[in-house]
Formats: structure tokens, C-alpha cells, sequence
């Protein structure tokens, strides 16, 4: 009887070998680099069950998040919101280690596939405390400039995988048509083309794509690369009176020229997401706009990424919001968006998409359309090759090389509007060496103003303390002689200004920080004590006024009484550079990427419409000469 037993034991373990060699060459197959990317994603999603594939397309919160939340549900991807932070002032090692412990949970699961991190790195690496903080899109916007662009972008992206993140919610490509609207400084321009030439910052981010890149099929080129995502698809630049969220009304024609160009680039550079955008089209939610979304987006342009919905998208849908939550699920599934991100609930959205698959409301093929793009997405990436962040690239956070290239483009940024009361005469570039100088204004000495909404915090800080940088005031004392006597005063009077005889005075004023609906105003005024300020140091002695601002505003009053005026947006970080030009060690250069009205009542108004009557035309920037003295002290390139 013994002797019959060996062969049925070896039979048996010959057996269960064959089909575990069977089953690990099968599932080798797409965690096989070698595999053509097609068949690494077929055969990942032959492998899926309903609920992995449910959970691929869910994005929350890390605030809600563990390794524990992402094995059970499958979560296909996690978010840092506006100011969602492991820690205050929290280092990259403690991101990397936050961004690698829920990947592991992602990696436990039955099928090991990654999840991919994402957040708002719109002027830099914003939300991180030691970031570079570059100048918001409308300043790069005055630069003219998409080579400058695509190195801010590959700075950004070094910056954000720095912290172990390797996917970022940019670029904003709005054509800002209405100044109104709170989020214009995420804007480059009321000129489609701009916006389209701007676009050079996915290459910047993404790696460039190789010629021979199928059409439409998105490209990250490696470790020091972020996938990008193009925002917010489409028309969220020209709502009714500028209101975030509200209502472009355009024919088809307008749309896709004015809003849409943006999106042909970016798809043809190979960018890997795209966001919807949470206002409509001539009433209809662009949430659950399959015409635009599936039709155009997804088969006219060939767009071979994922279509991922912004904050709470789906719940925007009805009004109230979260009013009917399985029609905006089925709205929004069936227009073609792929991800959903669902910051906090995430449990009602993955059962109720489930039950609708389960009772045919939504079709599998929609599912299985959505969850390929996402597996595409991180494919391309290389997620599955190398899933966890290392420390290799912590340096890069706020290196001297980045806060140099943002100085640059703070430089490039500035918009000459006024240089002296003639052109014979003019105030600018001051001179360095003189007795006494005034610098007075709410916004000559506050690092939280300078950089603006979408700064550590999603609305931004007041203050010098929110991360490391380098204000105005600083840099003008940084820049004069030493002999020049620098007082500073945020809002003197005029007595004050009068009565201390100063040479000239450099007011900095401007708007408070602000993102998104909070920023939309009706009156582009200056907040007080700005108007005030202005008033009294420039009745009182020569004056140099510098506007840090989102968007041009109300100056009009005003200009008479300035000598010398500068537009410079939300400049960030890297103060230097604006002293850099004011005292003429480089000159002005920038032009105005958007019109700058006489008064709100001028409003919409744009480049080409009948009633223009701008204070300052778009493209307009007076220039000056670098100092001689600062080009004989310049080293010479040999």
C-alpha cells in the first residue's frame, strides 16, 4: 500500500507546481515592463473584479485615508486638498513616508496595483512649507515666454517628487474672459493663443514626448516627472460676470475657439489627465456633458488619458448640491468621467455606482472605458515598476537653482505702466545710493500677500511666517547701498511723508488673498488701507506704486498722483526680483496678458471687442535699459 501512495503524492505535487508556475506566468504578465502596454492593461483588467474596478476609479482625501482604507475599498487614488498636510511645516522625508505607507496598502491587495498621488502644485509646490514659490500664471503670462514656462515646470515637477507625489492638478489653462472671476491669476491670459503657447509647461512637467507617441496617449517620461492634468475642461474662463462655477454662455464656435485651444496642445504634448470644470455650457453642467466630455474630448480629439471630476464635482451637480446623489452619479459616469474625486464620502459614491452597474444603469463598458485609462495612466508612469518615493530627490525642494529661475520669472513678470509724469522724465530704475527712502504699504513687508491664494493654505496667509521666502521690503534693502537710509512705515500719513523729506518712496499695495469663488468681486477695488496709502505718500513725495494683484484693478483714481506704476501680480517667493528691476539691475519687459479697464462697469471687456476703451491695452509694458553701473560690476561671459 505504501508503494501505491508515492506516485498519487508526486502526481499531486507535480500538479499543484504546474499550476502554481501557471498561474505566476499569468500574473507576471502585465507587471512585465517587456509587454506592449496594451496587453499589460487588458490583462490587468481581465484579472479585476466589479469592486477593483470601482475602487480605480475613486479618489479621496489623505485625510480620510489609511493603508487599511485603501486594501479594503481598492482606491484607486489619494489627494492632498487645499492645505491637506501630514504636518504643519512637515519635511519631504515626512511626505514620502505619509505618500509610501498608503501605497503599501495598495500594494497588499490581491492584485498589487498602485494608487497615484495627486495635488495642487499650481505655482510650484504651494502646499509644501519650503517650496519654491513661483508667480502665478498671470505673471508668467506678462513673460511671453513658454521656454521659461516649461523650466518652471520642470522645476515644480522635481519639487513635488521631492515629497514622493508624482502627479499634479496643472496646468490651468482658463482663458480668463471676465476679470471679475476669483480665479483669473490662474489664468496666463484673455488671449487663447497665450493660453495655448503656455502649455509648454506640460513638457516641462511631464518630460517631452517622443515623436513617435501615438496621438492622444499620455507620456511621463520618468522618476523626475509628474503626470499632468490640463484644467478645467471647459469654459470655466468665461462665466456671466466672471462668477466661479456659473454659466459660459458661448456658442459652439466661441467655445472652441477661445476655451477649447488649450486642450488641442496639451493633448498633442501628451498630457496624462484632464479635469472638469464645475461650471456649465449654455445651462447644461459640464459634469454631465457626454457631448463634450466622451464625444469631443474623448473621441474627436483622441484624448487617451483619464477625465478626472474636481472637488466634490458630482455633488455640484444638482442644486442644492447633494440633492439627487445617484442621478449625479449616473450623470457624471455616463458623460465619460472616469475618476471622481470624492474627497470625503467615498462610501455612498462606491456603493451607489456599484448598484447601478449590478442593475444595468451604467454599462461595464463604461466601467471598463474609465478604469483602462486609469491603468494607462499609470503604466505610462511606470507606477507599477517603481510604486514607493525615496529620499533621492529631497534637495530639490527650494533649491537655490529653482528660487533662482522663479526670481527670473518675477523679473520677466513685472509690467511697466507708468515711468515718470513724461516720458522725458522718467522715475524708474531708481537710483541705489541716496539718503533716504520711504517704503510704505501693507504689502511691501507680508510674504502671505506677495504669493497669494493657493499657498500653504488653499486661500493663502497673511504674514512672513507661512514658509521661507523673501519680501519686498527685504529685497529693497538687500539691493540699495549701504549708505541709503531705508524707512519703512505699512501707512504713514502725510504729514509724516512730508515732514521727512525723502527722496522717493515705493508704496506696495494690493489685494488679499484669495481662491476661487472667495476671489470673485464685483468691484476690483483695492482693500484699505491701499487707496489711502497711495494717496498720501504719493501727494507728498515722488512714488513708485507696485500693484500685487490677481488681476488688474481700480487705478484710475488714482494714477494722476503716481509717478511710476507696476503691475506685479502675485509674484511669490522670490521678492528679489522685483528690486532686481526697480533698481534697474535688469530692465522691464513684461506686457499686460490681460486688458486693464477704466472702470467695472467697462466689464467683460476684452482684447477686440467693440467697446474697448482700455486705461492700459492688452500687451501693453513700457520698457527700461539695465544701469550701466550694474553691466560694468557684471562679470562678462567669456
Amino acid at each position: 500500500m505504501a508503494r501505491a501512495r508515492i506516485p498519487i503524492f508526486l502526481m499531486g505535487l507535480l500538479l499543484w507546481y504546474c499550476l502554481t508556475a501557471s498561474v505566476k506566468a499569468e500574473y507576471l504578465k502585465y507587471k512585465d515592463p517587456k509587454q506592449p502596454l496594451p496587453v499589460r492593461i487588458q490583462d490587468l483588467l481581465n484579472r479585476m473584479t466589479l469592486e477593483e474596478k470601482i475602487g480605480q476609479m475613486v479618489q479621496i482625501d489623505r485625510s480620510v485615508a489609511s493603508a487599511e482604507v485603501m486594501k479594503k475599498y481598492f482606491i484607486g487614488s489619494l489627494l492632498s486638498g487645499g492645505g491637506s498636510v501630514p504636518a504643519p511645516q512637515a519635511s519631504a522625508k515626512t511626505w514620502i513616508d505619509m505618500v509610501n505607507d498608503f501605497q503599501k496598502g495598495s500594494l497588499s491587495t490581491r492584485l498589487g496595483i498602485p494608487m497615484i498621488y495627486g495635488i495642487d502644485a499650481v505655482h510650484g509646490h504651494n502646499t509644501v512649507y519650503k517650496a519654491t514659490i513661483f508667480p502665478h500664471n498671470i505673471g508668467l503670462g506678462a513673460t511671453r515666454d513658454p521656454e521659461l514656462v516649461k523650466k518652471i515646470g520642470a522645476a515644480t515637477a522635481l519639487e513635488v517628487r521631492a515629497t514622493g507625489i508624482p502627479y499634479v492638478f496643472a496646468p490651468c489653462i482658463a482663458v480668463c474672459r471676465d476679470l471679475r472671476w476669483g480665479r483669473c491669476y490662474e489664468s496666463y491670459s484673455e488671449d487663447p493663443q497665450i493660453v495655448q503657447a503656455m502649455t509648454e509647461i506640460i513638457p516641462g512637467l511631464q518630460g517631452d514626448i517622443p515623436a513617435t507617441s501615438p496621438m492622444g496617449v499620455p507620456f511621463v517620461a520618468g522618476k523626475k516627472n509628474v503626470a499632468a492634468c490640463a484644467k478645467h475642461y471647459v469654459g470655466d474662463g468665461g462665466t456671466t460676470n466672471g462668477i466661479n462655477e456659473n454659466n459660459t454662455v458661448i456658442d459652439r464656435n466661441g467655445l472652441l475657439s477661445i476655451h477649447m485651444r488649450g486642450y488641442y496642445t496639451s493633448i498633442i504634448k501628451g498630457v496624462s489627465t484632464v479635469m472638469v470644470s464645475y461650471s456649465s455650457w449654455n445651462g447644461i453642467k459640464m459634469h454631465t456633458n457626454r457631448d463634450l466630455i466622451t464625444g469631443f474630448l474623448k473621441n474627436t480629439l483622441r484624448f487617451r488619458g483619464f477625465v478626472i471630476s474636481d472637488w466634490e464635482g458630482l455633488d455640484r451637480i444638482t442644486s442644492p448640491p447633494h440633492a439627487n446623489y445617484s442621478y449625479s452619479i449616473q450623470a457624471a459616469v455616463q458623460a465619460g468621467i472616469d475618476m471622481v474625486m470624492v474627497p470625503y464620502k467615498y462610501n455612498e459614491f462606491i456603493d451607489g455606482l456599484t448598484f447601478q452597474v449590478k442593475n444595468n444603469i451604467i454599462p461595464m463598458s463604461r466601467i471598463n472605458d474609465a478604469v483602462t485609462r486609469i491603468l494607462r495612466v499609470k503604466f505610462v508612469m511606470g507606477l507599477f515598476e517603481n510604486p514607493l518615493a525615496d529620499d533621492s530627490l529631497v534637495d530639490q525642494l527650494g533649491s537655490q537653482e529653482h528660487r533662482e529661475l522663479a526670481r527670473e520669472a518675477v523679473r520677466r513678470s513685472l509690467v511697466l505702466l507708468k515711468n515718470g509724469q513724461s516720458p522725458d522724465h522718467p522715475l524708474l530704475p531708481l537710483p541705489k545710493k541716496t539718503s533716504k527712502i520711504l517704503v510704505a504699504g501693507s504689502h511691501a513687508d507680508n510674504l502671505g500677500y506677495q504669493c497669494g491664494g493657493w499657498t500653504i493654505e488653499w486661500q493663502g496667509l497673511s504674514g512672513n511666517n507661512l514658509t521661507i521666502g523673501t519680501t519686498i521690503l527685504t529685497a529693497i534693502k538687500n539691493t540699495v547701498d549701504s549708505s541709503t537710509n531705508v524707512v519703512y512705515k505699512e501707512n504713514p500719513d502725510t504729514e509724516f511723508v512730508k515732514s521727512n523729506d525723502f527722496s522717493y518712496a515705493i508704496v506696495v499695495v494690493g489685494e488679499h488673498p484669495y481662491a476661487e469663488t472667495d476671489g470673485d468681486s464685483m468691484n476690483l477695488t483695492i482693500p484699505d488701507p491701499g487707496p489711502s496709502t497711495i494717496t498720501n505718500v504719493c501727494g507728498a513725495a515722488k512714488c513708485v506704486v507696485i500693484i500685487i494683484s490677481g488681476r488688474p484693478v481700480v487705478i484710475q483714481p488714482y494714477i494722476d498722483s503716481i509717478d511710476a506704476l507696476v503691475a506685479a501680480w502675485l509674484p511669490g517667493t522670490e521678492g528679489q526680483g522685483v528690486a532686481d528691476v526697480l533698481f534697474g539691475e535688469y530692465g522691464f519687459t513684461g506686457k499686460l496678458p490681460h486688458t486693464w479697464f477704466r472702470t467695472v462697469d467697462q466689464l467683460p471687456m476684452n482684447v477686440g471687442d467693440p467697446h474697448y476703451d482700455p486705461l492700459f491695452p492688452f500687451g501693453f509694458g513700457l520698457t527700461t535699459e539695465p544701469t550701466k553701473s550694474y553691466e560694468e560690476t557684471t562679470p562678462k561671459a567669456v
